[in-house]
């Protein structure tokens, strides 16, 4: 292991410093490079080009268990503490997040309605409950807000809006595209917070329009909504927290790439047992 590091650092540092600070000799060294490599190091050498495949494939968004996981769903065998060993060996890291901070009370412009999800962030069927949220992505020209509704059955992201404005048409095409997308039956519950684009008689009139039954988060408490609040975060940690977007047609190219060719496709989800949103409703429909 002691050769192996020198070996991989020699055209950083002096062979012969890495050799004294090791306390290991010059002689054996280089005798071990003139040995081929062992047949570890050559299972090692195959199992980190899967690796870095996996890193490379899911965005670096992926830690070592979730890494480890995926490789055994390719029929790789292999331990958990292996992975997490050449990953650190080889300077691999997911991502890292940054933490959110909970948003301040918006001022309604009408009674907010009850929570009735009660944070049951789980659901036997599709279309049973949506939960829907808005933020911001900056760009030199300005703000970009998103409005999504996700489905808490397979976590998908069913409807999605963007504008230069947070109005009441931001979240009205949002759901407007998930009702065209999924067609519901009535019934489904729509849970939101309590800002006042959710608590708008425009917002509320559509989700009556097409039978939904209406929740809304405690004053304050962004943990009521957590499903939506981890997309945001996720979203930010592979987006914004790492780019500087020069215009908003630039953050939108980003955020429809992010949500329709990675989140819902590829993107695995630990609730999901490590699938897609996509892969698991079309593994669930078929089951």
């Amino acid at each position: 292991m002691k050769y192996a590091f020198i070996h991989e650092h020699r055209d950083i540092h002096n062979i012969k410093r890495l050799c004294s600070i090791l306390d290991v000799s010059r002689c054996g060294y280089y005798a071990w490079r003139g040995r081929p490599p062992s047949r570890r190091a050559h299972d090692d050498a195959i199992l980190l080009g899967k690796i870095k495949m996996i890193h490379e494939h899911y965005r670096q968004t992926c830690g070592s268990d979730k890494t480890w996981r995926l490789l055994k769903q390719q029929g790789e065998r292999c331990g958990r503490h292996r992975v997490a060993r050449l990953r650190r060996a080889h300077g691999i890291e997911a991502i890292r997040m940054k933490r959110f901070r909970g948003s301040y009370a918006a001022r309604n412009s009408e009674p907010a309605a009850d929570n009735v999800l009660n944070r049951q962030f789980s659901t036997d069927k599709p279309d049973m409950a949506w939960v829907a949220d808005t933020t911001f992505i900056p760009s030199r020209q300005g703000w970009l807000y998103l409005a999504i509704v996700l489905d808490l059955y397979s976590r998908q992201i069913v409807g999605w809006s963007m504008s230069a404005n947070n109005n009441r048409q931001l979240v009205c095409d949002a759901l407007n595209m998930a009702i065209a997308y999924r067609q519901p039956e009535a019934g489904l519950l729509h849970h939101s917070d309590r800002g006042i684009t959710y608590t708008s008689a425009q917002y509320r009139e559509l989700l009556k329009q097409y039978g939904m039954e209406i929740s809304m988060s405690r004053t304050g408490t962004c943990h009521d909504n957590a499903v939506a609040e981890s997309f945001f975060a996720n979203l930010k940690n592979v987006l914004t927290f790492h780019r500087d977007f020069k215009t908003r047609q630039e953050a939108r190219s980003a955020i429809f790439d992010y949500i329709e060719l990675f989140y819902n496709r590829k993107r695995p989800h630990q609730t999901l047992n490590y699938r897609s949103p996509v892969e698991y409703e079309t593994m669930r429909a078929v089951a």
